[in-house]
């Protein structure tokens, strides 16, 4: 079996092969999301919602986006209106959106026509409408690439950007000067009373300085665990060439992920190969039934234990590495002598000091956007890597 020396390498250069990317886009895009975030925030506060949709692995970015609007990830933010409107966004669109609403399309490097169509019929309502990509619309970006998965790690770091930028104009429009507890977000933002021009440039260069941010975590990733990361696709290869599957799972944002890496999957870009893999973070139902009738803390485990088969792989992704029902589902994974993989943030928390994944993966910040970004640059190249091995 190859070992993660073996990638090592490699890994480290796919890694580091991102920042140049990143930091052209957000140097180039800056002050256009500046002023798109401040339309936004004034359009939440005339009674608008986010509307966001796309289809295959793109609407798993409707779904992150939704998330962090509603329940934001920073304590003490307001939670704003959101929906994902995937799972048929046309129709869904033509019965509910209102001129004060904001309408996000997402689609690959590109494009998606189905998405572009729905965005113009929200347009022509008054909607502000976002194409990400797209050649049209109150804001929308070319795609920096053309390979799909930096595309969407790209635009993942774009809509964070607008959910916490979004939070500062909130803040300095109702305190007038002081932007309270997003000062740790965009720091030059003092106690002094600004021109909105000038909080418009400068809020710009805090946007471009998040790519950076990204760049230098994703720097320090690429030091510290390429080799444990070939490790990973190695163990995950073994196991998938016997009949296994991946099985995923995660709250919240890592919910998302987990659905994205799914369908990453069962759905690639052109020239992959398919790997077996389910999400059990896309089971609404299930979750649901289970954290009503037996308790939130068992939601992944039940699954698992219905899912689960011998040579199949349990992948948990997790900022805080603390969360409940991630290292109860490791936790039986291990004991079905399933390989476990851990993508983990902070210090890698209990996962980690509880030995409940054989392969932790820890992006080290304390910032939960950041961890996200870079967790998704981590499990494309896991995707990417195992491609390789299939080709052999």
């Amino acid at each position: 079996m190859a070992t993660g020396c073996h990638f090592a390498t490699q890994i480290e250069q796919r890694l580091l092969g991102r920042n140049p990317v990143f930091e052209s886009f957000f140097a180039r895009e800056s002050h256009g999301l500046a002023a798109a975030s401040r339309e936004m925030s004034e359009r939440f506060l005339r009674g608008g919602r986010l509307l966001a949709f796309g289809r295959g692995p793109y609407a798993t970015d409707a779904q992150h986006v939704s998330v962090e609007f509603v329940h934001p990830v920073i304590v003490g933010k307001r939670a704003l209106p959101a929906l994902d409107l995937s799972l048929q966004f046309r129709p869904w669109l033509e019965a509910i959106v209102k001129p004060y609403d904001m309408v996000m399309g997402f689609g690959p490097p590109k494009g998606d026509l189905e998405v572009w169509a729905a965005l113009e019929a929200a347009r022509k309502r008054n909607a502000m409408t976002f194409a990400l990509p797209g050649l049209e619309g109150s804001y929308f970006a070319n795609p920096a690439t053309t390979d799909p998965f930096i595309h969407q790690e790209i635009v993942e770091v774009l809509y964070h950007t607008l959910w916490e930028t979004v939070h500062v104009y909130f803040e300095h429009r109702e305190l007038g000067h002081d932007i309270g507890e997003a000062s740790f977000l965009y720091p030059f933002l003092g106690r002094e009373k600004q021109e909105t021009t000038d909080l418009l440039s400068q809020v710009a260069a805090s946007i471009e300085m998040k790519g950076n941010d990204d760049s230098r975590l994703r720097e320090q990733v690429a030091r510290e665990e390429s080799e444990k990361i070939g490790n990973a696709v190695a163990a995950i290869w073994e196991r998938v060439q016997r009949g296994g599957k991946l099985i995923l799972f995660g709250n919240g944002g890592s919910a998302t992920d987990a659905n994205d890496f799914a369908l990453d999957c069962v759905m690639p870009p052109a020239g992959f190969e398919p790997i077996p893999a389910i999400s059990l973070s896309m089971e609404p139902a299930n979750l649901s039934a289970i954290a009503n009738d037996v308790g939130q803390e068992l939601i992944f485990l039940r699954q698992l234990i219905a899912q689960a088969q011998p040579n199949d792989v349990a992948i948990g992704i997790s900022t805080s590495g603390g969360s409940r029902n991630i290292i109860l589902a490791l936790e039986e994974a291990r004991k079905r002598n399933l390989l476990t993989v851990a993508l983990l943030g902070y210090d890698g928390g209990e996962v980690v000091r509880r030995k409940a994944a054989d392969f932790p993966l820890v992006v080290r910040s304390d910032y939960i956007p950041r961890i996200q970004e870079v967790q998704a640059s981590i499990y494309h190249v896991i995707r990417e890597e195992l491609e390789e091995l299939r080709r052999g």
